[in-house]
């Protein structure tokens, strides 16, 4: 059984294996070092590369850090290897970099997925309505990276998820609702996904004049927003807005969503008018002033808002599209009565 550990055990945890790299990185600097480069060599990249992993694994095998936070220090020795250590003699490096490395690297993918895939297969086996593929995403790889890089693994893999693999039809049930057919956000995303793709072209022309390198740097990473733009288009389609078990789950794609309870719920109004938005007052959308919107939810106390790669924001005031507004009003609305 994992433990809870404490804040002095964290320290001891994260503290030995740096101090280990820090007395390494001193015996590379050492007069003993210049004097025998190549055998040191061997026995640093050795310790950085196996022997520190080693030992936070056994720091943490029996607490509740995630077996696949070993990366992390696998890679920094790897990087902190190849400063110290002189070119002529990163023969072994080199080796763990081409072939052991990649190896490591897929079979903690691999690992992830499968867990990803169990959690998909348990969800589909009970057939529950709060099924959601981002959602289980995020819960299963919290129990298996690093707390930090969840987010930012999980927004990328939902991207394409989202963009190349999830193509079949969702159907609505009657506790879901859509967003995106009437407010013209997916147009709108779709023209930018154009413009990029036609400056992309303009642009790689012209800076292959000056420089290649360059030009295809640029042109790859504009090719990527326009990946990830597709991805948060074929989000809002597989993503609906839902009702279940007493709380609202409020979603834009993977861009935006936050969970109201719906006994916080103060009013809700069917209103297209305008409306500042300010620290109180947000936006559902991430568009913000470039998509209407028909429904104003105002709550009795504080909420938060979470945006792309973990961003938070708190509101009180949440407007937003629905394509049918009223019936989801009235669903609102009488579900709300009963806490008044």
């Amino acid at each position: 059984m994992s433990k809870t550990i404490s804040p002095n055990k964290n320290l001891i945890i994260i503290g030995i294996p740096l101090l280990i790299i820090g007395i390494l990185v001193l015996i590379a600097q050492s007069s003993n070092f210049k004097a025998n480069p190549n055998s040191l060599s061997i026995g640093i990249t050795a310790d950085l590369l196996l022997t520190v992993p080693v030992i936070y694994f056994l720091l943490i095998r029996k607490t509740s850090i995630p077996k696949t936070t070993v990366l992390p220090f696998l890679i920094l020795g790897m990087v902190i290897c190849t400063m110290i250590i002189p070119s002529e003699n990163q023969y072994y490096l080199d080796i763990f970099k081409t072939w052991i490395f990649p190896v490591i690297e897929l079979s903690i993918v691999s690992f992830i997925i499968f867990n990803i895939r169990k959690a998909v297969k348990r969800y589909r086996l009970i057939k529950t309505d709060s099924f959601d593929f981002f959602t289980t995403l995020k819960n299963t790889c919290y129990h298996l990276l690093p707390k930090g890089a969840v987010i930012p693994v999980v927004t990328e893999i939902a991207v394409f998820y989202y963009g190349f693999v999830y193509w079949k039809k969702r159907k609505l049930k009657a506790n879901q609702f859509s967003y995106h057919k009437d407010s013209g956000s997916v147009t709108l995303l779709i023209a930018i996904i154009f413009i990029i793709a036609i400056e992309t072209i303009t642009i790689h022309i012209v800076l292959s004049k000056w420089n290649s390198t360059v030009a295809w740097i640029f042109t790859v990473l504009s090719m990527y927003s326009g990946i990830q733009i597709f991805g948060f288009v074929k989000s809002m389609f597989k993503r609906p807005i839902s009702i279940e078990n007493n709380k609202l789950f409020l979603r834009y794609g993977i861009m935006n969503e936050t969970t109201i309870d719906l006994s916080t719920i103060d009013s809700i109004e069917i209103s297209s008018k305008d409306i500042e938005l300010n620290t109180e007052t947000r936006k559902l959308s991430f568009l913000g002033a470039l998509e209407s919107h028909n429904i104003i939810i105002r709550l009795k106390q504080e909420n938060t808002l979470t945006g792309l790669y973990g961003i938070t924001k708190n509101y009180k005031n949440l407007v937003l599209h629905i394509d049918k507004n009223i019936e989801f009003h009235n669903l609102i609305n009488n579900a709300i009565q009963q806490y008044k």
